[in-house]
């Protein structure tokens, strides 16, 4: 290798360095910021710490797996987003370390090294030939000149020239500085208020997330944060009126964890209004703040509402939704599926269970919710008609089997009228995303009691079998009746499992194709007669008299009923549960925040803030006044220049160049002004 060669082969960089320069570099911030950027909006658009069962049913087993592994349902406390956080620090801070001393250096620094062809070559310049002036007189001039345009200037003499050195706004840097720490400051913030101490603390097994429902008072140590364990934490509690909390639940994953407050929190009353359209107007809760140590025995009473907090301590209490605190409740619950007509009288509360055993088995009724008012479209409003009807308090429960499968149920109170007639109405799905298929029982009198009557005895096959057998036989065909009630009996044992699809299928299996439509309307003949029959001995039994036919109140019901039994074969439950008396218990349910980090945020945003003025709004302006004796008198070439706003600094230049020219007696020379876009 020659002497040649080896001056060309490029030294090697130390590891440090290069550490150095990738973690400093743009790219790396720039990719980072685009990898947030896009994280939090996957965290805005998906809904954050949500129960997994959403998700599954949401996204399917499949994409909730996926999604989970990636960590997207808590995208600010994924290891990953914390991680790119933490980089962007790193990166960030790089840069300012590498770059805080070059600009410091230049915000002070005048630039007096300057060349006259380079100056000659700037776009703002002007040159004078000065006879009978010397250079101290100059110098003066010119100096005199940029201090009372708002120059700081410093002069250095080369002996054959002089140069003099104007800057103003040279703070302009410290934009580019103010803006990069505040990356820093707010993104340190951020892993402050983040739960990466939670994640620190789980990972060290100081603490683990509890997965089963329990109350809070049962739940385990390792489960329970105390006042002070973290700098940070959002929790939520909901209070039912009259209680009081000293305690919030931290959502973390498939879990939970309990956070104890130094303070209680007393609900004395919740309050919530609503629009015409039904959705919640205003909610309000008045509170009181238990707080031995700092309030002695007076508690803090304070009101919370929407976008308007309570903040005590450092802890800020938010309003952020409301439910049912454990509503008493008296049901009645009327046999569908057995020829009982008399109900079952039961009561509970939101919240708790009830235990039943009906045909299929043992069964739960979990009462899940309990609403006062149901403010919905009238059935008949066209779109875009504002016309609402409140159908009164209604109540949520499931139905769940022994073996742990459940039916979900929304019933209303009291019966609503549908096209001139009451109906008591109950919805069922079989999953919680799908939507509600009801059932319209019809009422008579306010009340269902005459349908379910009239199911029980269609369930009654002694009743029904007794009945048919009354029937005025025909005197020449015995045998003929016998079969015919065979038939009706056969016929309404079929609508009683399977509704009108069971007939339907029935003829198909014993018709031939080419008298099916025949046969199936003689059946539906047959079964509508019976159930006339047994619907007309209900009615007898109720006093109504029928001999001379029924009235068109009665006959429209029976048309109702026939309905509202061919659909009971999907409603899946054994019973109609009817809610007849209710007491009201309405709970807030409160947020609440503690931010350790708000103060170094705030901090951030300010530096964020004085950042972007002092970079849009002043600019680093410099000026060289360059003097050198000849021909007797003296040169003066004038030239500036300006890191941003070029047409105010052209302005600027020819103010600076009219007053030396003012001060030398020669005319100022002519400039090009750049335009100003607007």
């Amino acid at each position: 290798m020659n002497e040649a060669t080896a001056r060309e082969t490029p030294s090697r960089r130390p590891l440090g360095w290069v550490l150095l320069e990738f973690f400093g570099s743009m790219n790396l911030a720039i990719s980072l910021l685009v990898i947030i950027a896009v994280a939090s909006v996957i965290g805005t658009v998906l809904q954050q710490n949500q129960p997994y069962a959403n998700y599954v049913l949401k996204f399917g087993p499949f994409w909730f797996e996926v999604f989970g592994w990636l960590g997207l349902y808590d995208v600010y406390g994924s290891g990953w987003f914390i991680g790119i956080l933490g980089f962007l620090i790193l990166s960030t801070g790089v840069c300012l370390y590498r770059q805080v001393p070059v600009m410091l250096r230049e915000m002070v620094r005048f630039r007096t090294q300057v060349q006259l062809d380079s100056l000659r070559g700037f776009q703002q310049r002007a040159e004078w030939l000065l006879p009978g002036w010397d250079g101290e007189r100059v110098t003066a001039e010119a100096t005199s000149a940029l201090r009372a345009c708002g120059y700081r200037w410093r002069l250095q003499n080369y002996g054959d020239h002089r140069v003099a050195a104007g800057m103003r706004g040279g703070y302009h840097r410290l934009g580019y500085l103010f803006t990069h720490a505040a990356v820093v400051v707010i993104g340190i913030g951020g892993l402050m208020d983040g739960n990466l101490w939670l994640k620190l603390k789980e990972w060290r097994g100081q603490i683990a997330i509890e997965r089963r429902d329990l109350a809070s008072g049962e739940v385990p140590a390792i489960s329970r944060l105390q006042p002070g364990t973290i700098p940070a934490f959002r929790g939520n509690v909901m209070l039912p009126e009259g209680s009081a909390a000293n305690f919030v639940f931290l959502r973390l994953r498939d879990g939970y964890l309990v956070q104890e407050l130094p303070f209680a929190i007393e609900l004395k009353e919740f309050q919530v209004a609503y629009y015409d359209t039904g959705q919640p107007k205003t909610f309000i809760s008045q509170v009181r703040i238990h707080d031995r140590e700092h309030l002695g025995d007076q508690p803090l009473e304070a009101t919370i509402q929407v976008n308007h907090p309570l903040v005590y301590r450092g802890y800020a209490i938010y309003q952020s939704d409301f439910g049912d605190g454990g509503s008493k409740l008296e049901l009645s619950a009327w046999p569908l599926a057995g020829s009982r007509s008399e109900p079952l009288e039961l009561k509970g509360e939101i919240g708790g269970t009830l235990k039943l055993t009906g045909s299929a088995g043992s069964l739960r009724v979990e009462l899940d919710d309990f609403r006062l008012f149901n403010l919905l479209p009238e059935p008949d409003a066209k779109p875009g008609d504002r016309k609402f009807r409140n159908f009164g308090p209604s109540v949520g429960f499931k139905l769940r089997d022994a073996a742990g499968q459940a039916r979900e149920y929304f019933n209303y109170m009291a019966p609503a009228r549908l096209e001139d007639r009451l109906f008591f109405i109950t919805g069922m799905r079989t999953r919680p995303g799908d939507a509600f298929t009801y059932l319209h029982i019809p009422a008579a009198n306010n009340s269902p009691e005459r349908f379910l009557k009239f199911n029980a005895r269609v369930h009654d096959t002694e009743r029904v079998r007794a009945l048919l057998e009354r029937a005025t036989p025909a005197a020449d065909k015995p045998e003929f009746q016998h079969d015919l009630n065979l038939v009706r009996a056969n016929l309404l044992d079929l609508f009683v499992k399977g509704g009108f699809a069971a007939i339907t299928e029935r003829a198909k299996a014993v018709v031939p194709p080419d008298r099916l439509p025949e046969a199936t309307k003689l059946y539906l003949s047959i079964l509508r007669d019976t159930l006339a029959e047994i619907f007309l001995e209900i009615l007898r039994e109720e006093g109504v008299p029928v001999e001379q036919g029924v009235g068109a109140a009665e006959d429209a019901f029976f048309n109702d009923a026939v309905s509202a039994l061919a659909a009971l074969p999907d409603y899946g439950a054994p019973f109609f549960l009817q809610m007849t008396r209710f007491q009201q218990v309405e709970a807030s349910g409160l947020q609440v925040t503690y931010s350790g980090g708000t103060t170094v945020v705030y901090i951030g945003f300010a530096l964020l803030i004085a950042g972007v003025f002092i970079m849009f709004y002043t600019a680093h302006r410099r000026v060289w006044a360059w003097l050198a004796a000849e021909e007797g008198g003296t040169r003066l070439v004038l030239a500036g220049t300006s890191g941003r706003r070029q047409a105010d600094f052209a302005r600027e230049f020819a103010r600076i160049e009219a007053v030396m020219a003012r001060r030398f007696g020669v005319e100022p020379q002519p400039q090009p002004v750049p335009p100003t876009h607007l």
